[in-house]
């Protein structure tokens, strides 16, 4: 199979991709491995978005964000952040197509973690190697005002040379700290307690996310694996203490309670993973958002020191 563009700059080239196989799928359409037929013939991601018969009906503002958040970041073609290669829209057999051409990344985190033998584990230095760059990743994006809402091991991608990217912005938005965020982002197990909890929210559930990640690239499985939203807060609250009442959030949708959890945190969240380890990783998972470490700060932790990654810093549009 192959897809057709005529570059809007150049009419008389005609570019083409062969599709070589399904690696993904979604709720509006399907992502595939793709060969450029023409210079280098490089590898591909091609996201293609079926959008139906009725052009009335549009491109979903789902895609219209993604698409619009990656064009005002590719600009700086950070290392840490997937790059769109090319946009275009096609009719096929009365059907509205929306194609996303993105590169080609060999895997995501999640297909790392299944891999690794758990007898063995990563290892302290790969774990360090993927945080920075993932913190480099969110740092650039949170600098430039982008929450990405859906931090989880699938949206990360991981190339054969364990370079990190952040992949997946369908869910993100650029905000400000006067806008409240809709709560209906992030998979359940790396949802910060105040999406759970109905309450407003900025960039600080990204680091939310960042820990359960981290916690996650150690004991090669999740942290918190609830399977409804009371149930993952039951699960935070087991494990990180009930917060004090003061810090419940007061447009939340849940009453305060005690019987969500224990006052008092226990002992270290994963001993095996040393003290700097788990000061960062419990720095993460404040309960209390403006008490939830920065994507720069995590980077400054002493438990991220001299460790090799994406050395860019973030930059400003």
């Amino acid at each position: 199979m192959a897809l057709n563009m005529d570059d809007s700059c150049a009419p008389a080239i005609q570019r083409t991709y062969t599709v070589l196989q399904e690696i993904g799928k979604g709720a509006y359409g399907k992502v595939y491995k793709a060969r450029e037929d023409w210079g280098e013939q490089r590898m591909v991601a091609v996201k293609r978005l079926n959008l139906g018969a009725d052009p009335a009906e549009g491109i979903p503002a789902l895609m219209i964000r993604e698409v619009g958040l990656l064009r005002r970041l590719e600009h700086f073609d950070h290392p840490n952040i997937v790059k769109l290669l090319e946009t275009f829209a096609v009719y096929i057999r009365g059907n509205l197509d929306l194609t996303l051409v993105f590169e080609y990344i060999d895997q995501d985190l999640s297909a790392c973690i299944s891999k690794v033998p758990t007898n063995q584990g990563l290892g302290l230095g790969k774990i360090k190697e993927l945080m920075v760059q993932l913190l480099h990743g969110l740092d650039f994006l949170h600098t430039n005002n982008v929450v990405h809402r859906d931090m989880k091991p699938e949206n990360i991608l991981v190339s054969s040379s364990g370079q990190v990217k952040i992949a997946d912005f369908g869910l993100a938005r650029i905000y400000t700290y006067t806008v409240a965020l809709t709560p209906e982002v992030v998979t359940l197990w790396y949802r910060a307690p105040e999406v759970l909890l109905g309450s407003v929210y900025t960039s600080t559930v990204d680091m939310w996310s960042a820990g359960c990640i981290l916690a996650e690239l150690f004991l090669l499985k999740p942290l918190f694996q609830g399977y409804s939203e009371a149930q993952q807060l039951h699960t935070i609250f087991e494990a990180i203490g009930l917060p004090r009442v003061e810090d419940w959030p007061r447009d939340s949708a849940i009453p305060y309670s005690p019987t969500w959890g224990p006052e008092l945190p226990g002992a270290w969240l994963l001993p095996d993973l040393g003290q700097e380890g788990n000061d960062l990783l419990t720095k993460c998972l404040a309960f209390k958002p403006t008490s939830r470490i920065s994507a720069s700060g995590a980077l400054a932790h002493p438990f991220l020191n001299n460790i090799p990654g994406s050395p860019a810093p973030a930059q400003e549009p």
